[in-house]
């Protein structure tokens, strides 16, 4: 078992994204980003499914050609394979947390 204490993790760079690698077994990886107002991560694309789950603040969310404002507490799910990135585009910091598992994962049964 692993307690992650996310208001302690919270850090901010004022000339880069923090990123800080939370958790990583071979079935799932966890990763936090902090963003300064104006920080972005460029879509880009992995063979992963993902979940980008806003813990504070809000930015715009890129899933595809799509283009989402969201806010904390708000979870977006994306297909291996889809560009996929985030900003902070709404004056304020954003912070999320990345949750990747590998596209195929075999039945636990």
């Amino acid at each position: 078992m692993q307690v992650l204490d996310l208001k302690k993790l919270i850090k901010f760079h004022p000339d880069k994204i923090s990123r800080e690698m939370l958790a990583e077994t071979p079935e799932m990886r966890v990763a936090l980003m902090c963003l300064e107002p104006g920080q972005e991560l460029k879509p880009h694309k992995a063979p992963l499914r993902l979940m980008m789950y806003c813990v504070e603040g809000s930015g715009t969310f890129t899933v595809g050609d799509e283009q989402i404002d969201a806010d904390a507490r708000t979870a977006i799910l994306c297909d291996p394979m889809v560009p996929h990135g985030f900003s902070a585009s709404k004056g304020e910091k954003l912070v999320v947390m990345a949750v990747v598992t590998p596209a195929e994962m075999e039945d636990a049964d």
